[in-house]
């Protein structure tokens, strides 16, 4: 095994490569500009960068072009296919990597790929952090982001002072992987969380309450919880709008329930409301917000 160079400490001078410029990761990218931090970006959309190209940030033609400029390299994207384009390959990060530098995966993928990025990390010298986060676009706006880490330790207690621009609580779960499956149990429950919401509104709706008045009994009670504090608001307004996407959810619980599969668990819950997903974006509503699933819900019961 190659030997692990030592880590540098974080310093003014220390420099970001940020790789996936949508939702989440504009406002991620953004807290480490406002903080000076010298930055490269890539996204395969250049226009949905320029808000941090306009604070200075650098474009680089490819992602292995962001690693050869960075000490640390983040990675903000959607799907675990997106992951491995921006990781392997001629133009991926890994290329461009050199010793000592440390890759951070903020997306939610498998934990197998954390794994296998982490081996291939260390094999040249490379320390690698799976590091998925929980809060959605209102976390990342507010840098209260739950970030859930697996990997090396002594890396992530290096890279700890930029994680905190991005997130409130940052905590390491273990070995590479280990992050990940701690964001599917997350997903597990936002998913059972969200049809309780939906559905709780659809009743109220249907029994004749003012639902913002419903609200304000249930909300500060053994119901509260931050989807009926964020996003059913939003559903009362018709604001469908993504804070984190619906197509997104479906790749999150599929991954959660081929990992429920392997384990030989029994997931119900999850998977029926991953069904219930699937629909939602069978009629048209991929790109809207998890909230969305109140239209599926609605189309069920022809309200």
């Amino acid at each position: 095994m190659t030997h692990m160079p030592d880590l540098a400490p974080i310093s003014p001078n220390t420099r970001i490569g940020w790789i996936g410029t949508g939702v989440m990761g504009l406002s991620m990218c953004g807290h480490l500009l406002a903080r000076g931090f010298p930055t490269t970006i890539f996204s395969r959309t250049r226009s949905r960068s320029q808000p941090l190209l306009d604070k200075d940030a650098r474009w680089a033609a490819s992602a292995r072009a962001v690693a050869d400029a960075s000490n640390v390299v983040f990675t903000m994207l959607g799907f675990p296919d997106d992951v491995r384009s921006a990781y392997f390959g001629r133009d991926g990060v890994l290329a461009g990597a050199g010793p000592g530098t440390i890759l951070v995966d903020t997306t939610t993928t498998e934990p197998s790929l954390a794994v296998e990025i982490a081996t291939m990390a260390a094999d040249r010298g490379v320390y690698s952090l799976d590091a998925p986060v929980s809060g959605g676009d209102v976390g990342a706006r507010n840098a209260t982001l739950s970030i859930m880490v697996g990997g090396d330790k002594s890396a992530l207690d290096t890279v700890m002072p930029l994680m905190q621009l991005m997130g409130k609580t940052i905590v390491h779960q273990g070995p590479a992987g280990a992050g990940q499956h701690t964001k599917m149990c997350n997903q597990i429950v936002i998913a059972g969380t969200m049809i309780g919401v939906c559905e709780s509104l659809l009743y109220g709706r249907k029994a004749g309450l003012n639902l913002e008045v419903m609200l304000q009994s249930i909300r500060p009670g053994a119901a509260g919880c931050w989807t009926l504090d964020n996003l059913a608001p939003r559903v009362l307004k018709g604001n469908f709008d993504p804070g984190f996407f619906v197509e997104h959810f479906i790749k999150d619980m599929g991954i959660a329930l081929h990992e429920a599969r392997r384990m030989n668990l029994a997931l119900p819950g999850l998977a029926l409301v991953h069904q219930l997903y699937i629909a939602l974006a069978a009629q048209g509503h991929g790109r809207k917000g998890t909230h969305a699933l109140m239209l599926a819900l609605e189309r069920l019961s022809s309200t």
